[in-house]
């Protein structure tokens, strides 16, 4: 019994499970994913997705402190500080993160504030004009 399959010889463009996770916890991925990396890490919702994905592994190493025999009280105050902190941490440094990550793909650490500069490029724009008498390059 002979099987034809069909070799894709086209490198993918998005990261398969394993990228992915692996991707999520520092290990760079691919130079032909390097337009999803910089949407993931620049674009739309990269925040949340960095925040979520520091949670993560919070969440599970204090998972089993829900099931120390105790009172919820005393659960709550032995979890809810690491995680309330770690949370704090991981929002505070995300831009860090991010510039680093894209760093590490070979790509510019300043794409990371570009949908503040494109939200906001109208203020630049007067901020310009008004106080340097000039024409921002963009």
């Amino acid at each position: 019994m002979v099987h034809d399959r069909r070799v894709s010889t086209t490198e993918r463009t998005t990261p398969n499970a394993a990228q992915y996770v692996k991707y999520c916890y520092w290990a760079p991925l691919p130079k032909s994913m390097t337009a999803w990396v910089e949407n993931d890490l620049a674009g739309p919702g990269a925040s949340a997705r960095m925040v979520v994905r520091w949670a993560i592994p919070c969440i599970i190493i204090l998972l089993p402190m829900l099931f120390v025999p105790a009172d919820w009280g005393v659960r709550f105050t032995m979890t809810a500080p690491i995680l309330i902190a770690y949370l704090f941490f991981s929002i505070a440094l995300n831009r860090v993160y991010r510039r680093h990550r894209l760093a590490q793909h070979g790509l510019n650490p300043d794409l990371v504030n570009r949908l503040e500069r494109e939200k906001n490029s109208d203020l630049y724009d007067e901020y310009h004009r008004k106080y340097r008498g000039e024409n921002r390059r963009r």
